[in-house]
């Protein structure tokens, strides 16, 4: 099983449209365009950039979370170019199996 280590979201920048500069709490940063990862009942909301952009730090959690309750694993976020690829498949597997999806 993999382990990743524990770490927080400190502080977050939007810095374009779904895209945010996040800080952690070991002072390194990652920019994340969320776009691409954006699918299924929980994140499609976060496709209206007007919703996406009320992302909110919840410091007691050390996470970044919308009002809909959509969240990412803050480690997931601190690693992201090892994750990236497999939440893009995972969103492009959701958005094929909706109806209408060619």
């Amino acid at each position: 099983m993999d382990h990743r280590p524990l770490h927080d979201v400190t502080g977050f920048e939007i810095v374009g449209p779904f895209t945010l500069k996040i800080e952690f709490d070991d002072d390194t940063f990652q920019t994340i365009d969320f776009a691409p990862v954006l699918a299924g009942e929980l994140y499609n909301p976060l496709r209206e950039l007007d919703f996406f952009n009320r992302v909110r730090l919840d410091p007691e959690a050390g996470n970044l979370v919308w009002p809909n309750g959509a969240d990412f694993d803050p480690s997931e976020l601190h690693d992201w170019p090892e994750v990236a690829q497999d939440w893009a498949n995972w969103a492009e597997k959701i958005r094929d199996s909706q109806p209408g999806s060619t």
